[in-house]
């Protein structure tokens, strides 16, 4: 008897013992992404393993930053400096830069300017020959440039002479390979037109030669 009451009394004890829950308390912890929850396998000793696989990405994108030309600006106003920038922006790299550009015809203009205000019209006008439309522009009004002291008839004879030294040589020479062309070409039409009036003027000596000969003697 004593037996069986300790064996009910170690039985109720370990039932007891497995119904036990033990409650933690804590704070709970939101979790966003996307996960993908794995299998549990149960091994021996009633011991489980679980694996969880995260595959939330993050991809963040932003455009890059441009590149801007540096403003340049010319000192004084009686520069003749003309500035220029540029700049270039790439996915990988951006580059610019400026600088400053001379300007030749304003140079050329301001130089004319002061040899005129000191009376120096002839070296005034020399100066703006040295551009290839002044130049070509005096050619066609009939008062060629200057050259070596010399105006009018005579600059225009050495000018034909070293026509190398002209501001508008290249595009002196084109004109003149053109005009040639187009002499050749009247030319030949000349020389065809004047063999027509060879062939009909021997034709018509021809033409009175047998009107002769036919002719009646009574």
């Amino acid at each position: 008897m004593k037996y069986i009451i300790i064996f009910i009394l170690l039985f109720t004890a370990t039932a007891y013992a497995l119904n036990t829950q033990t409650n933690t308390s804590g704070s709970n912890t939101s979790i966003e992404g996307n996960y993908t929850g794995g299998s549990t396998t149960y091994e021996s000793g009633s011991e489980s393993s679980s694996t969880t696989t995260n595959n939330s990405t993050s991809n963040i994108k932003s455009s890059p930053p441009s590149a801007s030309a540096p403003p340049v600006s010319s000192m004084t106003q009686d520069v003749c400096a003309v500035g220029v920038s540029v700049g270039v922006q790439t996915f990988g790299i951006g580059l610019s830069g400026g600088k400053h550009v001379i300007d030749k015809n304003c140079e050329r203009l301001k130089l004319a300017r002061i040899l005129q205000d000191f009376g120096m019209k002839v070296a005034a006008v020399a100066i703006l020959c040295q551009d290839e439309r002044v130049f070509e522009a005096m050619i066609q009004a009939g008062t060629p440039c200057p050259i070596d002291g010399k105006i009018g008839k005579d600059a225009m004879a050495l000018w034909s002479k070293y026509d190398h030294e002209r501001p508008d040589f290249k595009a002196y020479t084109i004109r003149i390979k053109e005009r040639l062309k187009k002499d050749e070409e009247e030319q030949r039409l000349m020389t065809i037109e004047f063999e027509k009036l060879e062939q009909e003027q021997i034709l018509n000596e021809i033409k009175k030669k047998k009107n002769i000969e036919w002719k009646d003697p009574r």
